[in-house]
């Protein structure tokens, strides 16, 4: 009933920016949470940024200071700036979204995932 499409992944160099943004599709009643995790070859999916419904946000350590996350409600999109990428940054991004939609009559919860985007951070 929500679908997510993603955007924005690529190759960069170290030093470099990219913007990922993810927008959510369907019969939306409400959005909660909105985040992006990442998951690296061999390791397991990890958080890299939330921002809830009244833009309160949390980051991982590792992204803080170069990573922003953000959201625009009207478009049902949330967006992530990355800035300063670093190999170790090298990952498929993933995001998340929250929220209630209206089918048959019903609200319902949803926790959606995007398909994810390839991010490659290399000279």
């Amino acid at each position: 009933q929500v679908q997510l499409v993603e955007s924005g992944g690529g190759l960069v160099q170290p030093g470099g920016s990219l913007r990922l943004s993810c927008a959510a599709s369907g019969s939306i009643a409400s959005i909660n949470a909105m985040g992006w995790y990442r998951q690296a070859p061999g390791k397991q999916r990890g958080l890299v940024a939330t921002i809830t419904s009244g833009g309160s946000t949390n980051y991982a350590d590792s992204v803080k200071g170069r990573f922003t996350i953000s959201r625009d409600n009207a478009k049902n999109t949330v967006y992530l700036q990355m800035n300063i990428l670093k190999p170790e940054d090298t990952a498929v991004y993933y995001c998340n979204v929250e929220g209630t939609y209206y089918s048959n009559d019903y609200y319902r919860n949803f926790d959606s995932w995007g398909q994810g985007t390839q991010v490659t951070v290399s000279s």
